[in-house]
């Protein structure tokens, strides 16, 4: 069965990275949850998609360059008025659901992965016992790197639009054995059966992201990837029931 991930606690329901998005997901028959992670100044591990505040909440600032007091202090938008959590309470809130963690490591507002950051979240998940319900993904070749030395949790290559054409699925597939990725996410609308069968062919597990309306979670799921992202996590789990059942029949 095709996993469905809750991007962001469910964007587009429940607002960007939201405590009530993250606690509905937690009861939602899905399997996994995707967040992303930034590091405050005084060390603190937050959950929050931009590596600054300003597109998505009412503050500005770099995440990495406030303390976890400011972080806190905004308001993320089209919530009920809620506030950035941190990856501690993401694990306590998850620690009773069913549903696993797909951790995204994000650069700083240079691209570049944070220092020392992987291992710190690392002690995070494995204090809160969530570590081996944890599967890791990032856009950064090097944040993947250094993820497999220090777990053997999964670890998802995030293939971008340019990246894929720049380079072309061949050379993808040949930096993934390179690097001992097991697993790649390319954006929905960059994907089909040709694309995904050419990948498996690799023995590399594939997934699609981005699947946020109808027809392209409907597409995920015809393509029968591994899991996908979206935005809509309601939608997709109707879609799913309803495209399982027309299958039964």
């Amino acid at each position: 069965m095709t996993r469905i991930a809750s991007h962001r606690g469910g964007t587009l329901e429940f607002g960007d990275s939201t405590p009530t998005g993250f606690r509905s997901t937690a009861r939602l028959p899905l399997e996994e949850v995707e967040f992303d992670l930034h590091p405050s100044i005084d060390g603190a591990i937050m959950v929050h998609h931009d590596p600054t505040l300003d597109g998505t909440t009412d503050k500005s600032g770099e995440i990495c360059k406030l303390t976890e007091a400011e972080i806190r202090a905004a308001r993320i938008n089209y919530s009920v008025g809620e506030h950035p959590v941190s990856l501690a309470e993401l694990c306590e809130l998850y620690a009773d659901s069913a549903v696993d963690f797909r951790c995204e490591f994000k650069p700083d507002c240079n691209g570049v992965p944070y220092s020392d950051f992987v291992p710190k979240a690392i002690k995070v998940l494995k204090h809160h016992n969530m570590l081996k319900r944890t599967g890791f993904s990032s856009f950064l070749l090097a944040t993947l790197d250094e993820l497999a030395r220090h777990t053997d949790s999964t670890r998802l290559w995030l293939v971008s639009p340019a990246v894929q054409t720049q380079l072309g699925l061949k050379a993808v597939i040949e930096v993934a054995q390179a690097h001992g990725i097991p697993e790649i996410g390319l954006n929905i609308d960059r994907a089909d059966t040709q694309v995904m069968a050419q990948v498996e062919q690799a023995g590399i597990e594939f997934g699609c992201w981005a699947a946020h309306d109808a027809a392209q979670i409907t597409k995920a799921l015809q393509l029968k990837v591994k899991v996908f992202t979206t935005d809509r996590p309601s939608l997709a789990i109707a879609l799913r029931t309803s495209f399982a059942r027309e299958a039964g029949q």
